[in-house]
């Protein structure tokens, strides 16, 4: 009995992680016959669980929805998993769901098994986040569901939007896509008016319902959305675009520059291209100093000039000769790494129309 009643946890597990699964996979996974999860499946239905099932090559077993359906069950490290995340929406960049996942932190501490809470417990304890440092705008919650809501439904949107500089627009959007980074939430949409594909920033957006009418999906502007937002967002939107080789591996640049600041791409195991942006060659020369990595500047040729340029004004202000014969570039001593991914400055003015 106890082992039937485990495996039925088990089967309800296997059900809430997918939409659905076919007899066979239940079958493998649970390590028993098809014919004995057809019986679990009905035993499940007779303690009131929706379990739908479907015939056919593309037939199979799903859990419904409805007011019986069954509280979440989570292994270990779910459990912990979904801790994590909920401390870290309670630090986030969406508006008024701190309270709501510190109160469902709270909730989950309380039907975890000792082991399991002790471990959130010191997790909850002995973790201080920085991002309770950053008070700049955040996106609505019901906005962002509602945007996902019409990216899922393929319904047209009809919202206000705000420039960077405070300017009001009128949008009509086909929305394709929600991407997220540490603080900001950017819609990727087709917009009808201009023609367009478009990146806006979330708290920027107040939707105008109601929405629709529904759209056939078009194909999207690139296969990696989120580097394509990364890329609008930290090069495209700025007057001056660079391209700079770091000497450092890539996966060292990535700790010092953010998505939204610039985008990263492996030459070797020891260097890698920064493609960025900035308002002025002043501020981008200032912006690859403050990274603290030694640096070759590949494009525009402007900006080596530029580097020259700070290079003989740091070289008098030492009191040193001017070195007009040197390499364009970083000087050797580079700066701390603890200014590092300083970054351009704004964020989300990709593609503004």
């Amino acid at each position: 009995m106890l082992e039937t009643s485990a495996r039925l946890l088990r089967l309800l597990s296997l059900l809430q992680a997918h939409r659905e699964w076919s007899g066979g996979d239940l079958a493998d996974r649970l390590g028993v016959t098809p014919r004995t999860v057809r019986r679990d499946i009905d035993r499940l239905r007779g303690l009131g669980y929706p379990v739908h099932s479907s015939t056919g090559t593309a037939g199979g077993y799903q859990l419904g929805a409805g007011a019986e359906l069954p509280p979440l069950l989570l292994d270990d490290e779910e459990a912990v998993a979904v801790a994590v995340g909920l401390q870290g929406a309670a630090n986030g960049g969406v508006q008024g769901i701190e309270e709501a996942s510190v109160q469902a932190l709270a909730k989950l501490e309380q039907v975890l098994p000792h082991r399991l809470r002790r471990r959130v417990s010191a997790l909850n304890a002995y973790t201080v986040s920085m991002t309770r440092e950053y008070r700049g705008p955040a996106a609505d919650p019901r906005t962002i569901t509602e945007l996902a809501h019409a990216c899922r439904d393929h319904e047209r949107l009809r919202f206000e939007y705000l420039s960077h500089d405070g300017t009001p627009s009128r949008r009509t959007v086909e929305p394709y896509r929600l991407v997220s980074s540490h603080r900001r939430w950017y819609l990727v949409g087709w917009d009808t008016d201009r023609g367009d594909w478009r990146t806006y920033r979330a708290d920027r957006i107040t939707l105008k319902p109601p929405h629709g009418p529904r759209f056939a999906p078009r194909t999207p502007p690139a296969e990696d959305l989120a580097a394509w937002v990364s890329q609008g967002v930290s090069t495209r939107a700025y007057t001056e675009q660079a391209t700079a080789l770091l000497r450092a591996p890539i996966e060292e640049a990535a700790e010092h520059i953010s998505p939204t600041t610039g985008t990263l791409e492996a030459v070797d195991e020891h260097t890698c291209l920064l493609r960025t942006g900035a308002h002025s060659l002043d501020v981008m020369v200032i912006h690859l100093l403050m990274l603290g990595i030694d640096f070759e500047v590949r494009e525009p040729a402007a900006l080596v000039d530029r580097v020259r340029l700070a290079r003989d004004r740091l070289s008098r202000a030492l009191g040193e000769p001017e070195g007009a014969d040197a390499v364009a570039g970083a000087p050797s001593a580079a700066p701390g790494r603890e200014g590092a991914g300083a970054g351009t400055g704004a964020e989300g003015t990709h593609r503004r129309g």
